[in-house]
């Protein structure tokens, strides 16, 4: 509502403004000015300030012109606290076509690209535009420029391990399993919980209470909130996917200004929404052909020196490529799912602002060749990662592509491991590595940058199977997460510079500990054959008293041996779509609609999705959401941070805050 009230009122005094001029039957109007701000939303010019950078953080400037009809824009400027902008050369543009508005408005989208200023304190931008008739439109905004604190040393390195949809259910949950308890006492700590300092973080993104990934991890990078889907970028009117007003990222900034080098590791496809928020600047997360692109073509602004996980589709070239007429070219398949449609093409004054790679639609290209030729080793399975970190200390810049897209979650590769189960043979991919020992992996080779780095490792299926919740795969998730945190905390502990944070993009599902079954293991299975109910709801959950303490056997690589134990923990889910319930391990995974092959058997045969897995053996428990999946919730998740300036890093804090924080651990130009 604020926006309507914000929007009636500057079109109010934009209409008086040319109601002198003759013939005049409406005035030109400012709907939208990035940064947003409350100032020019709803007219408050008091905190909260909505978009807050650090001295010298770039950051574009950008407004929605509406002319009246027949009129074209003449001019427009921006100015900040009166005095006007001086862009670089060919940094500014005007876009009248491509538009998002409805056909019959008129209207220019003008830019500038790059802005920064190191003034610190609250800001008040203006932008002034004029059109074809001389009539003139002014609206003002204003942003905050935080001054850069500092207290002690600064630290070298930053390692953020997000858990993905992580809340503290799912940190609660793997505990239980993972270190089991004793009349109410924790028998020990996962490492997470080991972390001297934690805090409470609110994810909300720019335009909902529930934010999705994209935002969720880009605004702990760049400061800033962005809407939902989008990456690095604020909203704007155009359709194009990659000329959004854009922000600059943690990795970004401390490249520039510190030399430091980026890694990015990750359990999903690495176009994913949480691994293209450090790196990628689009308003689509599904462009995936543009994401993966933007990582190799603008490592001179991020200095990405490994990526790790997921997402070999986006690598090979796609001789059988969608074409713009609809038709293909009939190619073999070869796994790809690179697209012209996906792909990027910037702006000129993108281009010319970031000092950004134009960018190109080529689904023929071999971005694996690519990436080898820039130096990066290539690692496609968990033994050649092994060799290619034995040689001579490891390489230099590391590519590990493990799956065509997500990889397989901990369940399924730690059972291949045990040589109980095949699930990954299924995909195609037999040796995949675990998150620890990709960690491990990222770790080595970013130490070697003096100037140091800022690294993403992601336990990104956390969420993906608390969306389909299958309990069992997500526990297993969160312990391999753990173990990837133990890895960075070693880390930390031998390279005192470092600060480590461990936190969530969002909760994912609503997940919730109900208690434990009354009911042996054997008793669950029998249930199956007569499901309802009577026999695995009223029979089987036990609350308070009745769920006493499950117990887990755990194995020498630090997994339970089962997850199917007699007396199992049980959880339950506030945000879930419709389900069938056994209480027991689902035996294959719910199909990935990502995987290329899916449509493919065996992928094909597993169930489509949690409201028919388990249909005849389990019951069904209704849903709150529509839909096939569970959603992610509003509700606040832990953080917790390790090694220097981890003290700055405790309370309830936005996400948005968190880059702050980092960036004062870090400290300033050097």
């Amino acid at each position: 509502m604020s926006n309507y009230f914000g929007l009636s009122r500057r079109l109010l005094a934009a209409m008086l403004l040319g109601a002198g001029s003759a013939g005049a039957l409406a005035a030109p109007a400012v709907s939208r000015l990035t940064p947003p701000s409350e100032l020019f939303a709803s007219g408050n010019p008091n905190p909260p300030y909505i978009a807050r950078f650090l001295p010298g953080q770039r950051f574009d400037l950008q407004a929605t012109v509406r002319l009246d009809a027949g009129a074209t824009l003449k001019d427009f400027q921006f100015s900040v606290d009166g005095v006007a902008t001086r862009p670089a050369p060919d940094t500014t543009s005007v876009v009248t076509t491509g538009l998002t508005l409805p056909k019959d408005v008129n209207a220019a989208v003008v830019s500038q690209r790059a802005f920064s200023t190191l003034k610190t304190g609250v800001h008040r931008l203006a932008v002034r535009a004029t059109q074809s008739d001389g009539q003139t439109v002014t609206a003002e905004g204003n942003f905050e420029v935080v001054a850069l604190e500092r207290d002690g040393r600064p630290a070298k390195n930053i390692i953020i391990m997000l858990g993905d949809g992580m809340g503290a259910t799912h940190r609660t949950a793997a505990r239980i399993i993972g270190r089991g308890y004793a009349q109410g006492k924790a028998k020990g700590l996962l490492a997470m919980d080991s972390f001297p300092y934690t805090g409470m973080v609110m994810t909300s993104s720019l335009d909902a209470i529930v934010t999705d990934s994209s935002p969720g991890m880009s605004n702990y990078v760049t400061g800033n909130k962005s809407s939902n889907n989008q990456e690095g970028v604020w909203p704007d009117d155009t359709a194009d996917a990659f000329d959004n007003p854009r922000i600059e990222y943690l990795s970004e900034y401390l490249h520039r200004t510190q030399g430091k080098a980026l890694g990015i590791v990750t359990t999903a496809d690495i176009f994913d929404a949480t691994p293209a928020s450090m790196a990628v600047h689009t308003s689509n997360r599904g462009n995936g052909t543009g994401i993966v692109d933007q990582f190799l073509d603008d490592r001179h602004l991020t200095g990405l020196s490994v990526l790790m996980g997921g997402g070999r589709k986006w690598f090979l070239p796609n001789g059988d490529a969608l074409k713009a007429d609809g038709s293909r070219s009939g190619q073999p398949m070869n796994g790809s799912q690179r697209d012209d449609r996906t792909d990027y093409v910037l702006p000129a004054d993108v281009v010319a602002g970031w000092k950004a790679s134009p960018g190109k639609k080529d689904a023929s290209r071999d971005l694996l060749a690519d990436f080898q030729g820039s130096g990066f080793a290539y690692a496609h399975d968990g033994a050649a990662l092994k060799t290619a970190m034995a040689s001579k200390g490891g390489p230099d810049k590391l590519l590990g592509l493990f799956a065509y897209s997500n990889m397989n979650v901990a369940f399924d590769k730690i059972n291949k491991r045990r040589g109980a189960s095949t699930i990954v043979d299924d995909y195609g991919f037999p040796d995949q590595p675990m998150l620890d020992e990709m960690t491990g992996a990222a770790l080595q080779v970013l130490a070697k940058n003096k100037n140091g780095f800022v690294a993403m490792i992601e336990g990104a299926s956390i969420d993906k199977q608390s969306h389909l919740m299958d309990t069992d795969r997500w526990l297993l998730e969160v312990i391999e997460f753990d173990r990837a945190v133990l890895v960075a905390k070693d880390f930390a502990a031998s390279h005192p510079d470092t600060i480590v944070i461990v936190t969530a993009d969002h909760e994912c599902s609503g997940a919730s500990i109900i208690g434990a079954s009354t009911k042996p293991v054997s008793a669950l299975r029998d249930a199956t054959s007569a499901p309802g109910l009577a026999a695995q709801r009223d029979a089987v959950v036990g609350t308070y008293q009745a769920a006493k303490f499950p117990k887990y056997t755990m194995e020498a690589d630090g997994y339970p041996s089962s997850t199917d134990v007699d007396y199992k923990m049980l959880i339950g889910y506030g945000a879930n779509a419709d389900r069938y319930e056994t209480w027991l391990a689902n035996t294959t995974p719910t199909q990935d609609s990502q995987q290329p092959f899916v449509g493919k058997a065996p992928l094909s045969t597993y169930p489509d999705n949690p409201n028919v897995r388990n249909a005849k053996t389990g019951f069904m428990i209704t849903g709150q959401v529509p839909g096939d999946q569970a959603v992610h919730t509003a509700t606040d998740v832990p953080l917790s941070a390790y090694g220097r300036g981890a003290h700055r890093l405790s309370g309830v804090m936005d996400n948005a805050d968190v880059f702050f924080k980092l960036a004062a651990v870090v400290g300033g130009k050097r």
